[in-house]
């Protein structure tokens, strides 16, 4: 979703703004709102990202994707 906002224009910096609860990625994942929670917390630890409020910060990009095992290629955006 950061990908697709930056390509977008709606990337401030590294922030984006994040609607969503963990409910509700839970819900669109098919997994426990628990493990999306323990996801989040192993994300924040590693330091590749926050999440507060409705904001999410990458703070480490290259780590982020690695971790994900993200190519954001398959999107076929302008970089």
């Amino acid at each position: 979703m950061f990908a697709r906002a930056k390509a977008a224009g709606l990337v401030d910096e590294d922030s984006c703004p994040l609607p969503v609860t963990q409910e509700l990625v839970a819900d669109a994942l098919g997994i426990t709102p628990v493990h999306v929670n323990r996801t989040l917390q192993v994300l924040r630890e590693t330091g590749a990202v926050q999440w507060r409020g409705r904001i999410l910060t990458v703070t480490n990009w290259p780590r982020l994707q690695l971790i994900a095992g993200f190519d954001p290629n398959y999107l076929h955006l302008n970089p």
